[in-house]
């Protein structure tokens, strides 16, 4: 059943409100929509696109990162609090896949996950000692692969980051990174 546009509308801004990283092309399907008509719907209303809501949060919510730079991250860091926790997304285009069957390669899920697992520690020296990963599903181009970092346990010398990676709530890559750090200070 199609909602009258004030509803529509109304809708819309929860919806952002809730979750500002959803796209248009999701808006749309989930409001029985065109993409066009969403956008219109965004403008009318004053709400960015996609890219400039993330920028917008991540601008609110990022701490500063320490270990690396942050064009040196592989995704977009969308929430990190050191030494604690961290959100990235990362939207799978043909560059990231396999040309003949358009699923991704596997070094970029584990390139995201393992950049995060260096931006969350808390020091300006964070290397990988040991990574033990489990790829559940493939993913394909079009897809957006929302990966979370959080520290398991630390101690002076080590900090243990578990990530699990997900595509629309299903895991599609889990990994426990066990990250070197020389911060002697660590609780």
């Amino acid at each position: 059943m199609k909602r009258k546009k004030k509803e529509r509308q109304q809708l819309l801004i929860e919806t952002l409100e809730k979750n500002p990283f959803i796209t248009d092309e999701a808006l749309a399907e989930m409001f029985d929509v065109s993409v066009q008509t969403i956008r219109l719907d965004r403008l009318e209303l004053s709400i960015p696109e996609v890219r400039e809501r993330i920028k917008h949060v991540a601008k609110e919510r990022l701490d500063e990162i320490k270990a690396l730079p942050l064009e040196e991250v592989i995704g977009e860091i969308i929430d990190l609090r050191l030494d604690q926790e961290a959100i990235s997304i990362m939207d799978i285009t043909e560059e990231h896949v396999f040309s003949r069957t358009g699923i991704a390669r596997g070094h970029y899920l584990f390139a995201q996950a393992n950049s995060l697992a260096v931006a969350i520690i808390d020091d300006e020296l964070a290397l990988t000692r040991k990574a033990t990963i489990h790829f559940h599903r493939q993913v394909k181009a079009g897809e957006r692969v929302v990966a979370k970092a959080i520290v398991t346990d630390s101690s002076a010398k080590q900090t243990v980051v578990e990530v699990t990676s997900k595509v629309n709530q299903e895991i599609v890559f889990h990994g426990e990174f066990m990250m070197y750090r020389s911060d002697s200070d660590t609780n």
